[in-house]
């Protein structure tokens, strides 16, 4: 079983950066293809960006592309997700979560095993 632990979030103006990071612990972290979801307020949580298992595919959310970028660093166990050019729409809590069935690539937050607290990204106008 896998424990993760975001970070990074904060408050940021329209047009601003942000860095978020999760750590892994408790597994094999080459195991888990990881992803990147965000719940706003009163909304559903979705699916940001989905990195394979050592980093040669990764799938965005349409809202993000180009903007966002996630990597991932086996060696520390760290997914990162750089948020570049931030809209008051990204505000979110965001979750980085872990997925150990790789095979097929997921976008629903129910399909995905083990997930992180979240970390408040707020981005004002």
């Amino acid at each position: 079983q896998v424990h993760l632990v975001e970070s990074g979030g904060g408050l940021v103006q329209a047009g601003g950066s942000l860095r978020l990071s999760c750590a892994a612990s408790g597994g094999t972290f080459s195991n888990y293809a990881m992803a990147w979801f965000r719940q706003a307020p009163g909304k559903d949580r979705e699916f940001v960006v989905r990195i394979s298992r050592y980093g040669g595919s990764t799938n965005y959310a349409d809202s993000v592309k180009g903007r966002f970028t996630i990597s991932r660093d086996n060696a520390k166990n760290t997914v990162y997700l750089q948020m570049n050019t931030l809209k008051p729409e990204d505000t979110a809590v965001y979750y980085c979560a872990a997925d150990g069935d790789t095979a097929i690539v997921k976008f629903r937050w129910y399909e995905y095993n083990y997930w992180g607290q979240g970390t408040q990204v707020t981005v004002s106008s």
